[in-house]
């Protein structure tokens, strides 16, 4: 925990010097109703059960194209040595962060009504964009990501109060079941799983690479999957896949000759802004984690997206 935060109450301490047993989350996982957004009640009710969701033709088929030539062009622009992109250990590209601050076209994506009105609905009113990121997993080479949940790392090293933000993570190509789609475990974000080990200073110069920090361990998962089994994420390019903050999500890696890649979008509540972290020394850049929060306002139709 850091001074900052020593005096104030944490329902959910983690980077600890041993193990605890596991929290119980305290925040429902659907804030808004079925009258406040697209979502039906069959639908909220799924999400709040299993903790994520499947939105096909989020994104549509003409608007693809165009978005992958973005994609190309960020990465062939953005110099080598800036922060916002992550290489893998071989040098190819592994994440863009802040995509939606260097292009039209993936900040329309934010504002597509397929996108902001249902996570206006699952997290009850205002959002702004916590983090976002282009992630690019290449054929052959692109490596998994371990198992986590986002809470976890936003909650110790951002200082986000409370389980109120949602990922939405739209597929820009097929997700099949061998080229590293994601991989959830229903219904675990239901419960907290506290982690041990200090935070390092500047973690994020190596967890954006290959996570160590923040991971539950092998004896939980196990019992986390013993309980509620695997889901995966495949389908369509245009697809999305919604999840709560506190799910437990990771990926293999891709060793098939299909390059994936998705835009990943994290709205956050407006009422749920970061404070200081409650397990590390510093704050993590603005492009991981949003302080200069500024509500989205209305949605915009699928023509302007791209």
């Amino acid at each position: 925990m850091s001074a900052l935060q020593q005096q104030v109450h944490d329902p959910y301490p983690t980077r600890l010097e041993h193990a605890i047993t596991p929290i119980e989350r305290i925040e429902p996982t659907v804030w808004g109703d079925d009258g406040s957004g697209p979502l039906g009640a069959a639908e909220l009710n799924d999400f709040a059960a299993q903790g994520y969701l499947v939105r096909p033709d989020t994104v549509d088929s003409d608007a693809l194209g165009p978005l992958g030539n973005e994609l190309e062009r960020l990465a062939a622009e953005l110099d080598s040595d800036d922060p916002r992109v992550i290489r893998e250990p071989g040098g190819s590209i592994r994440s863009i962060f802040a995509p939606h601050l260097l292009s039209t076209l993936v900040a329309g994506v934010v504002q597509l009504d397929t996108v902001l009105p249902v996570a206006r609905q699952l997290l009850g009113g205002d959002v702004y964009i916590h983090q976002a990121r282009i992630n690019l997993m290449p054929a052959f080479t692109g490596t998994g990501f371990y198992w986590h949940s986002d809470f976890e790392t936003w909650h110790a090293e951002d200082g986000m109060p409370q389980m109120r933000a949602v990922s939405c993570s739209i597929a820009l190509t097929e997700n099949y079941p061998y080229n590293g789609s994601l991989m959830v475990i229903p219904g675990s974000h239901r419960t907290f799983y506290p982690c041990v080990g200090a935070t390092p200073d500047n973690h994020h110069s190596s967890s954006l690479v290959a996570q160590r920090f923040g991971v539950p361990d092998q004896n939980t998962l196990t019992k986390a999957v013993d309980a509620d089994g695997i889901d995966q994420f495949t389908g369509p390019a245009g697809s999305a896949l919604w999840f709560d903050c506190n799910l437990l999500h990771g990926s293999g890696s891709n060793i098939t000759p299909l390059p994936r890649s998705n835009v990943f979008l994290v709205f956050n509540s407006v009422d749920n802004q970061l404070g200081a972290p409650y397990a590390a020394a510093g704050i993590r850049p603005e492009y991981l984690a949003a302080r200069r929060t500024r509500s989205l306002g209305l949605p915009a139709s699928r023509a302007q997206c791209c």
